[in-house]
């Protein structure tokens, strides 16, 4: 009965982490207008699946800092008691989080959990791994994709303009209906006609391309392939990050494997994004700042060799913190950034990890242990 319970928990756990996080990578290219949301969901779906299967040969070290060992007692770590309420209490942060719309840190969730119950469990913590092995490249992680943007993205612009293409606003074509009266005609009678007209469209209708030519090719086609391709990097680091940190709570299970671990997450943080990534996508896609494809790409490009790097030195970073740190730098650049979704989003972050902890020390309790066991 306990093993199900783990299982279910981890499964749980990746359900969670896949509705708040697998929109990530593309809510650049819906938050542009440059594709639709279902459009946007499938792309990021089947990348981060592609990074989940990659990380059955890439993340082994990640697999192995979020088994809990040398973080909290040794004998915790193979105890299922213990792994079921870590996976409990990270999965319903992460899941209240994702109700109420705010991207927020799963890998944050975990730690807080795995503290959480094993102080619940009288466990000693190992504060010296704690703060070099988590908690540093955690809070370095975002900090370094706000000023990588910051830096990046005014040479990317400058390198735009040198090659002659520049920025356009579209124009919206459409019929627009309006009363008109012929000569000679009382009010009451007016005919409506349908003129064609020309208006500048609002964000949620039109969106800033680029025009001109790179190697004779139109630039608007050569960003939207970037742009698109950013964003699949950015689902695929997630993947390749993300899946062993989830995966190793289903280790403590008899007879799971690592690879039949990984697999299995993969799975299930697909199901969660397909069926509840919405809310989390608005926030990220409209809240923060608005996007062109240059931004968007700028973005995604950052965050995906930021994670990917951590990912094969196995620092367990967080996915939400870079790429939201790549659009608080973009919004910051551009001076368009909406500081209060910020600040409401920090806010979120600073909650996450002791909510994650409370959560974890009431599951253990809740799931029969008791300190020393």
């Amino acid at each position: 009965m306990l093993t199900a319970t783990l299982l279910l928990a981890g499964l749980l756990l990746a359900y969670a982490n896949g509705a708040n996080d697998n929109f990530k990578g593309v809510a650049t290219l819906f938050g542009c207008g440059a594709t639709d949301y279902r459009r946007a969901l499938v792309w990021a779906t089947v990348t981060t699946l592609a990074g989940s299967a990659a990380s059955v040969v890439l993340a082994g070290e990640i697999l192995k800092s979020f088994s809990g060992k040398g973080l909290v007692d040794p004998h915790l770590v193979s105890a299922p008691t213990y792994t079921a309420a870590v996976a409990l209490g990270a999965a319903a942060t992460v899941l209240v989080a994702t109700r109420v719309g705010m991207p927020v840190s799963t890998t944050h969730a975990l730690i807080g959990a795995l503290l959480g119950a094993g102080v619940a469990a009288g466990s000693a913590v190992d504060g010296g791994r704690l703060i070099d092995g988590f908690a540093k490249p955690m809070l370095v992680s975002p900090l370094i994709a706000i000023v990588a943007t910051v830096t990046v993205y005014p040479l990317l612009r400058r390198a735009r303009a040198a090659c002659g293409v520049t920025a356009s606003t579209c124009l919206c074509a459409g019929q627009e209906r309006f009363e008109c009266a012929p000569a000679g005609m009382a009010a009451a009678t007016t005919l409506p006609v349908a003129p064609l007209s020309f208006r500048v469209g609002d964000a949620e209708e039109c969106f800033k391309q680029h025009s001109g030519e790179v190697l004779k090719v139109e630039s608007a086609s050569v960003m939207e392939t970037a742009h698109y391709i950013s964003a699949g990097a950015v689902g695929f680091a997630r993947g390749l990050n993300d899946t062993p940190k989830i995966a190793a709570i289903l280790l403590a299970a008899p007879s799971i494997g690592g690879p039949t671990s990984l697999i299995l997450v993969g799975l299930l943080m697909a199901i969660g994004g397909l069926l509840n990534a919405r809310r989390v996508a608005m926030t990220m896609s409209q809240r923060i700042t608005p996007l062109n494809p240059g931004q968007g790409f700028t973005a995604n490009l950052l965050t995906s060799l930021i994670v990917i790097g951590a990912s094969r030195l196995g620092l367990p970073v967080s996915t939400t913190h870079v790429s939201c740190g790549a659009l608080f730098g973009i919004g910051a650049v551009s001076g368009s950034a909406n500081w209060a979704a910020i600040a409401t989003i920090l806010l979120a972050w600073v909650t996450t990890l002791p909510v994650g902890g409370a959560l974890g020390a009431l599951c253990y309790w809740g799931l029969g242990g008791t300190a020393g066991s």
